[in-house]
């Protein structure tokens, strides 16, 4: 029977339960137990597998787990680790990406659902002839609900809460414990969003420095997360903080796919022919001195091939996440970032210094720091390291290529659109066909805005941009029927507009590798000819009918009508 394909799944126990493909990572176990440190912080980018294995780690150590789910998997080549590890240790695990309150109230609220269900799986410990009775009524703390089934522990009982169930569970097994807490710092990015950042750092630093900071109960622990928050304001004190991030050469395979683990997944699945593509759209993520595929994008790009051989890659990042951060960092570029951006949408890299500690509070300080947050999250990825500080980023593949010009173009009508008065010029040039008053403002635009160029980039995402652009523009007269890549005459013109007066207004655009814009121009009335756009428009019962031709090359243009 073949494997299901894993959408979605982040519990490691259903990929033996329920069979689902599994690509094995259960190496990372033995390279974390060779090289850990007390407390182990792992950043990598969102949807690249964290919480998996998190759960992985679970399934390995914790006592009392199946731990027949690694027969036959690479882990157990280390006979001696798994005698001595396996099944040994009583583990703490929460995961802290639910917590996303609009507030304060909300996200401790949620704080403390987390935790009371992960203490309410040891209830055991209410029956211990081991515990004293205060032992017992500490933990009674962590796990009474009241008449509506919320837990109601205190502020200041969250705070101590996993101490107090390490120093439990250490006691009950007479034996240290493993803490695996999971997205740590999506809490601390939602209170930075809503404006209670300053109170859910105190929160979050008192329950971390509580549970890991001198605690002889503690055998160690692994963190992960997105970003590197500054030790200064999360782990203070924690001088056994022993970090991983996406530039560091240990762990650099644990998280994502290999190039062999994606072609032995095409494989199973019979999709061999499709390397190519799926490595053009969903790898070049730099991981130390290993390029890693984004696995979420690889298994839903393979789940639409089952359905259809022929199926076009798609944006699956944009399709799970906000992307806030791109608008964000568009937002605040100057000409000169905005020249850095136009470099790596052109498949250039960028010479840039990389803070790998920052606070949330600092990365709307300085542009600069912007650069290492989209190192961190996956937006950009290493190309070279200069320095110790230093490197050369760059866009990793077509998807997040793809993601940054739709940001671009979504920026850019924000922008263009509020000046209003100005946009009501534009727009009214066409039907009065003021061809040097369109040239003149469209190279304005283009000269403030961000500009898609050179060979890195398909032809057909240039042209798409700029016919974006121009689209975005005359959509704001609410009057004008305008149709985009619609079918007219013997064709599909890229822009046709029916304007009151019936004024009908063609327009081919065309981007130039050679910088021969007249040529350009002349290749796009040359098309609305032979396709008879123009008749399309008479059809439609346009008495006046207006053709251009525009060419682009980067930052210029060339506007002809006949």
């Amino acid at each position: 029977m073949t494997k299901l394909l894993p959408i979605g799944v982040e519990n490691f126990e259903d990929f033996s339960r329920q069979n689902y493909y599994y690509i094995d990572k259960t190496m990372f176990i033995a390279e974390l137990l060779y090289n850990r440190g007390k407390v182990n912080l792992f950043t990598r980018p969102r949807r690249f597998g964290k919480t998996l294995m998190m759960s992985m780690l679970r399934t390995f150590f914790e006592i009392g787990r199946d731990q027949s789910m690694f027969d036959g998997l690479n882990i157990f080549q280390e006979k001696e680790l798994c005698d001595k590890y396996m099944g040994q240790f009583p583990v703490i695990s929460i995961t802290m990406k639910s917590i996303d309150g609009d507030n304060y109230q909300e996200a401790i609220d949620a704080l403390r659902a987390i935790i009371g269900t992960e203490a309410m799986r040891f209830q055991f410990l209410e029956e211990s002839n081991i515990l004293t009775e205060n032992e017992k009524k500490r933990f009674r703390a962590l796990i009474n609900v009241n008449a509506k089934g919320k837990f109601t522990m205190e502020e200041d009982i969250i705070l101590t809460s996993l101490k107090v169930l390490s120093d439990l569970l250490s006691k009950y097994y007479n034996q240290q414990v493993i803490i695996l807490i999971d997205e740590y710092d999506v809490p601390l990015d939602k209170a930075f969003q809503n404006d209670y950042y300053d109170k859910m750092v105190r929160l979050i630093r008192n329950l971390f420095g509580n549970v890991l900071k001198t605690n002889d109960n503690l055998y160690f622990a692994v963190i992960t997360g997105c970003l590197r928050i500054s030790k200064e304001s999360i782990f203070t004190g924690l001088n056994n903080l022993n970090v991983m991030t996406v530039t560091d050469e240990y762990f650099n395979d644990g998280f994502g796919f290999t190039d062999n683990e994606v072609k032995e997944l095409l494989a199973y699945y019979s999709q061999k022919e499709m390397l190519e593509v799926i490595k053009d759209w969903y790898d070049g993520y730099q991981f130390g001195n290993v390029s890693i595929y984004c696995p979420w994008d690889v298994i839903k790009y393979i789940q639409a091939l089952k359905k259809n051989r022929n199926a076009i890659p798609e944006n699956y990042w944009a399709n799970t996440s906000g992307n806030d951060m791109i608008r964000r960092f568009i937002a605040k570029a100057d000409q000169t970032t905005r020249d850095e951006i136009e470099q790596l949408i052109a498949g250039k890299s960028i010479c840039k210094e990389v803070k790998q500690e920052l606070t949330y509070k600092e990365l709307d300080d300085s542009i600069e720091n912007l650069w290492s947050v989209l190192l961190m999250t996956g937006y950009l990825t290493i190309s070279e390291r200069i320095s110790a500080k230093d490197y050369r980023l760059k866009i990793p593949n077509a998807e997040i290529m793809d993601l940054f010009i739709t940001q671009v173009k979504d920026w850019f009508k924000e922008t263009s659109r509020a000046d209003l008065s100005r946009i009501e010029t534009f727009c009214m040039a066409f039907p009065n066909g003021d061809v040097a008053l369109i040239r003149e403002m469209l190279h304005d635009y283009l000269w403030n805005s961000i500009s898609v160029r050179d060979t890195a980039v398909r032809m057909n995402m240039k042209e798409n941009f700029y016919h974006g652009m121009v689209l975005g523009l005359l959509q704001s007269q609410s009057d004008w029927l305008i149709q985009s890549n619609a079918e007219l005459g013997e064709g599909y013109s890229d822009i046709s507009i029916c304007i009151p007066g019936k004024i009908g207004v063609v327009i081919e655009l065309k981007y130039v590798e050679d910088g021969n814009l007249e040529k350009g121009c002349d290749d796009a009335l040359a098309q609305i000819e032979t396709r008879k756009y123009a008749a399309g428009l008479q059809h439609k019962g346009m008495k006046k009918i207006i053709k251009y031709g525009i060419a682009f090359c980067e930052k210029e243009c060339m506007v002809v009508k006949s």
